[in-house]
């Protein structure tokens, strides 16, 4: 080989070594960029939910684009579209279509490493058919504090601007009840207080039901309501707490989980808990006791909270989204009822 063919040969290994160290310069100079304060990030993708079946109807809502976005959580999208099964990042089945047999567990269409959560609300004194579900679900979502996506009833968040006046008292205590059975220790407990503490009952169980609009309204003339759980089991604090009792602005009695439960999603001087008494008749002795000024007491964190009501199922299958990057992708419940009912 002559000396051109040499210099050109050496030129080109020079310019290959220099576009390996540009490339290399570009890429750090990129991973820089990716990590500095400020940078802008990468796009993050479009979560996509599919939910098997829409908990108790037979027709889901409609689900915009936008639908998890008025709730706070972007790049989230609801979908009822059973076709997307093989594309969907998660797939949700609410339980009480599972347990009434009314939705299908897609197994053998399952695509692998598919996340699945089983949703629930309900109590485990209203729950059946786990034993049938082991070893499917990886994530949970529900009302305990330690499920995977935890959704409660309602919240107690910063309030702006004044608390709105509530209507004048005229009824000591509400309850509102449609089922209604001997065996439940909130029957118990109501019957022992009726002796001794004025209570109007409303609901299908005393046949004087309360539309939708009717029931806060009705609550709140009302000193008290007894916000008393069909069962009492960990966490489980439902909206009779949040919507018939606080939300309306009567004082709830409530009986349901501990005191140190109720005390973990509110106030401690918000409520009182039927735990703190000997007997039903020390109860409404404390209540038809109570002065204005105590009275008061009650109602002070009013004046700097104000109640969120998360009922709407489309805003708790959002918060799937919202904790997807924080879950374990290998985590599958072999025990949920095990679990669930401890």
């Amino acid at each position: 080989m002559n000396n051109a063919g040499r210099v050109s040969i050496q030129k080109l290994r020079a310019l290959g070594g220099l576009a390996g160290v540009v490339l290399l310069t570009v890429l750090w100079l990129l991973w820089l960029l990716r990590w500095a304060p400020g940078a802008i990030p990468a796009p993050q993708p479009t979560l996509t939910i599919l939910i098997w079946h829409w908990p108790f109807a037979n027709r889901p809502p409609e689900l915009p684009s936008n639908t998890c976005s008025s709730y706070g959580v972007t790049h989230c999208h609801l979908s009822t579209n059973r076709s997307l099964l093989a594309s969907a990042d998660a797939v949700v089945f609410h339980h009480r279509e599972l347990q009434a047999r009314g939705a299908r567990l897609p197994l053998a269409e399952r695509p692998h490493g598919q996340p699945w959560v089983w949703a629930s609300m309900e109590s485990p004194s209203h729950t059946r058919g786990l034993g049938r579900l082991q070893g499917i679900f990886n994530w949970v979502l529900s009302y305990r504090r330690d499920s995977d996506i935890f959704v409660p009833y309602g919240c107690l968040e910063p309030r702006e601007g004044p608390a709105p006046p509530l209507p004048a008292k005229n009824g000591v205590a509400a309850w509102v009840v449609s089922n209604f059975q001997t065996r439940q220790r909130r029957v118990q407990l109501y019957q022992q207080l009726a002796p001794h503490l004025p209570v109007d009952v409303f609901g299908r169980a005393n046949r004087r039901p309360l539309c939708s609009d009717c029931l806060l309204p009705t609550v709140a003339r009302y000193l008290f309501y007894l916000a008393f759980e069909n069962s009492q089991h960990p966490d489980y604090i439902t909206e009779k707490f949040w919507r018939n009792a606080l939300a309306a602005g009567a004082v709830p009695v409530v009986l349901g989980p501990p005191r140190a439960t109720y005390e973990a999603f509110a106030p401690p001087d918000a409520f009182v808990h039927v735990d703190d008494f000997g007997s039903a008749r020390e109860l409404a002795a404390f209540l038809t006791g109570m002065n204005e000024s105590q009275y008061r007491r009650y109602l002070a964190w009013r004046h700097r909270l104000r109640v969120r009501l998360l009922g709407d199922w489309r805003e708790r299958f959002c918060a799937i989204c919202a904790r997807y990057p924080h879950l374990p992708r290998d985590q599958v419940y072999q025990d949920l009822q095990g679990w669930f009912q401890a």
